[in-house]
């Protein structure tokens, strides 16, 4: 990976246009980047930064002019390092797109269905929709008092069969 300017590290000639530029990058990223290399992840890391840098003084016409200037001197041997401006993160909270918006609308709207579909499916079955529940207070029946009737209980064997215990009672 060690290569004496850009367009070598590239493996470009120094007339290619911006579509070989990006070409090169784009293959011989695949081959450098960590996730898709066999090599050594310190040699794998360095190599990658070493093309990103490359690529980001090719890209850009101005900056090209500018290193293309420093390789036709004799005084710079060393190829220029660029610094790149850091780039500000972005905000943690921002304003929720037209999409989003639909999202949630389309989320209550559907929140609001079921609970309609709900209450309207056990009122005209003629359940009772609100009813206090044995363990709340004041309450007159109580969990111990709750009446018991034949009708309740439904047996599973026909009446005079012998029943036997499951194995997982035995």
């Amino acid at each position: 990976m060690a290569a004496h300017n850009h367009y070598e590290l590239l493996e470009i000639a120094s007339t290619a246009s911006p579509q070989d530029l990006r070409q090169a990058f784009r293959r011989l990223s695949k081959r450098y980047h960590p996730d898709t290399t066999t090599l050594p992840a310190a040699q794998a890391a360095e190599g990658f930064r070493q093309l990103q840098l490359a690529y980001l003084a090719l890209s850009d016409p101005e900056r090209r002019r500018v290193y293309d200037t420093s390789l036709s001197q004799a005084q710079a041997p060393a190829p220029p390092v660029w610094r790149v401006a850091p780039v500000k993160p972005a905000p943690v909270r921002r304003a929720l797109s037209g999409g989003e918006w639909f999202a949630l609308l389309l989320l209550g709207l559907a929140v609001v269905f079921s609970l309609v579909l709900g209450v309207g499916l056990a009122w005209a079955r003629g359940t009772e929709l609100l009813r206090e529940p044995s363990w709340w207070p004041g309450n007159e029946q109580t969990a111990g008092t709750l009446p018991s009737t034949a009708t309740d209980v439904v047996s599973a064997a026909p009446p005079g069969a012998a029943v036997q215990p499951s194995a997982a009672g035995a």
